[in-house]
């Protein structure tokens, strides 16, 4: 899990403030967001449909509505509308400033989303489209999507994503819609279970502790389904993709991370962007 404590993180090259650790750990040195990827080779962009009529308008935000959070989540968003797809989301979103975010397009504004959480670039990838809407997959809770309407915001292309598949202890890289490899791994414990569904790339995070053989933490937009079940100091937790220092894989024993063997680890950290999609099958 990725804990929240008080650290100092990067988004890039520039030094924020930010509070992210992960497993209960010390906190960590600066997380650094991934640069952005190419476009997929031999893909097709996700674009609006040519409207027949002018989108749907954006109805004004109530009064107090919520910001999302590395540690705040919001509620009134619907479910991701197809959480165990594995098709490429070869889209990543990211908004120009502080913007409310609906639960359908036209429909009602439920919280705002900021350019950066925790001080790191929040890219989303994008989901669907509909009558000049855009929905994205949102960080701090798990399977929901939100809405935003035309403008204001900009995407960046993204050719990867990651498939864990909890029954067979796997996690596969997969770029431009093509396997490159799989791994065998450690998933969470069946009371902290890695959830289900597609999350994605929030970052990465450096820590201290000689359990990460080392190396750095890919921070996710998932949460714990059941936080009753994780400690105390984990209230506010993230999951994250980490290396293990002992080779001991295939097994359900995490606090809901997925473990990878050191060597697997560094090539996750050498390819995979902010925003990269995650699915999480049974």
């Amino acid at each position: 899990m990725l804990a929240r404590r008080t650290a100092a993180l990067v988004a890039l090259a520039a030094a924020l403030a930010a509070p992210l650790t992960a497993c209960g750990s010390k906190p960590p040195a600066p997380p650094q967001v991934a640069g952005t990827q190419p476009a997929p080779a031999g893909s097709t962009p996700v674009t609006s449909p040519s409207p027949s009529a002018a989108p749907p308008p954006a109805a004004t935000p109530a009064a107090g509505l919520p910001t999302i959070t590395y540690t705040q989540a919001a509620t009134g968003f619907p479910a991701d509308p197809d959480g165990s797809s594995t098709a490429l989301l070869g889209e990543g979103l990211q908004v120009d400033a502080k913007s409310p975010v609906y639960d359908a397009p036209g429909g009602q504004a439920r919280a705002y989303l900021t350019p950066k959480i925790s001080g790191v670039d929040l890219i989303m990838p994008v989901v669907q489209r509909t009558d000049g809407w855009v929905a994205v997959l949102l960080p701090s809770m798990n399977r929901s999507v939100g809405w935003l309407p035309p403008g204001g915001w900009h995407t960046v292309a993204l050719r990867d994503q990651i498939v864990v598949h909890r029954g067979a202890f796997t996690l596969t890289w997969v770029r431009d819609g093509v396997a490159q490899q799989t791994w065998t791994v450690t998933i969470g414990a069946p009371a902290t279970e890695t959830p289900l569904g597609r999350t994605f790339v929030l970052g990465r995070s450096s820590l201290p502790n000689k359990v990460y053989a080392g190396l750095d933490v890919l921070a996710l937009g998932a949460v714990p389904d059941d936080k009753k079940a994780v400690a105390p100091g984990l209230a506010d937790a993230h999951t994250g993709i980490h290396a293990w220092y002992r080779n001991e894989f295939g097994h359900r024993q995490s606090n809901g991370c997925v473990r990878m063997p050191p060597a697997a680890q560094k090539v996750l950290l050498d390819n995979i962007a902010a925003g990269t999609s995650v699915v999480v099958l049974p």
